[in-house]
C-alpha cells in the first residue's frame, strides 16, 4: 500500500522567511530611493510574492511603478535573495519535530510552494531539510501552481503518493483552496502570512502550533 502523504506549504507554514524577503525587499527599495519596509507593512503580502511586495512599497510612498519596471526589480531582487536566503529564516517552532514524527509512522513528506522551486530547494537545503522530501515542486515547476488544484495534485504524484492519502498543510487561502480543489483535506495553521484569518477559507482543521499537527491529521482519517 502506498505510504500517506503530508504536503506542506513552505513560506509561512514550514519556514518563517519573512526578515530574509523584506531585507532583500528593502536593499531593492533604498536603491529606488524607496523608504524601507516593515514587517507590519509587508503584512499578508508576505505570502503574495516578491512583486506584491514591490509593488507594495511604492504604494506607500504613493509612487505608482509600471509592470515594466516592476519586472526589472522582479529581476533585481532574486539574485540577493538568492545570496542571503537563509540569513534569519528557520523553521517555525515545532516543525521539524513534526516531521520526524510523520517519519517515524510511517509517512512521506512534500512540499508544495509558489516559491520559484530553485530557490525553495535552495533554502531547504541550507536549512538541513532538503533531504526529508519526496517532492518539493515549485511555482515553475508545472503549468499551473495554487490555488490551482493541480499543483497539489502533481506535487503527490511526484511524491509517489495518491490524493485519497494525502493532507495538505498551509497558511493562506491559496493552500486550502487548492487542496479543496484537488479533492484533498487541509490543515491552515495561524501562524503564517494571509490577510485574513486561515479559518476564514474554510479547512479542515486548523492548528496554532505544530505540536497539534499529527493529531490534527489524525482526526482527518487520512491514510
Amino acid at each position: 500500500m502506498t505510504a500517506p502523504l503530508v504536503v506542506f506549504d513552505l513560506d509561512g507554514t514550514l519556514v518563517d522567511t519573512a526578515d530574509d524577503l523584506i531585507a532583500t525587499l528593502n536593499r531593492v527599495l533604498g536603491e529606488e530611493g524607496v523608504r524601507a519596509m516593515t514587517r507590519e507593512d509587508a503584512g499578508a503580502l508576505l505570502g503574495a510574492g516578491a512583486k506584491a511586495m514591490i509593488a507594495r512599497g511604492f504604494a506607500l510612498v504613493g509612487e505608482e511603478i509600471s509592470a515594466e519596471r516592476l519586472d526589472v526589480l522582479f529581476r533585481r531582487f532574486l539574485p540577493i535573495y538568492e545570496e542571503n536566503i537563509a540569513v534569519r529564516s528557520r523553521p517555525f517552532p515545532g516543525a521539524v519535530a513534526a516531521l520526524d514524527r510523520f517519519e517515524a509512522a510511517g509517512w512521506r513528506l512534500a512540499v508544495c510552494t509558489n516559491k520559484l522551486e530553485s530557490l525553495s530547494r535552495l533554502l531547504l537545503g541550507q536549512l538541513g531539510l532538503l533531504d526529508r522530501f519526496a517532492a518539493i515542486c515549485g511555482g515553475d515547476t508545472f503549468a499551473v501552481k495554487k490555488p490551482d488544484g493541480g499543483h497539489v495534485l502533481g506535487t503527490i504524484e511526484r511524491a509517489g503518493g495518491e490524493a485519497a492519502r494525502a493532507v495538505m498543510v498551509g497558511d493562506s487561502g491559496n493552500d486550502v483552496k487548492a487542496a479543496q480543489a484537488a479533492g484533498v483535506p487541509v490543515v491552515g495553521v495561524t501562524f503564517g502570512y494571509t490577510d485574513r484569518p486561515v479559518a476564514s477559507f474554510g479547512p479542515d482543521v486548523v492548528i496554532d502550533r505544530f505540536d497539534e499537527l499529527f493529531e490534527a491529521v489524525g482526526r482527518l482519517r487520512v491514510g
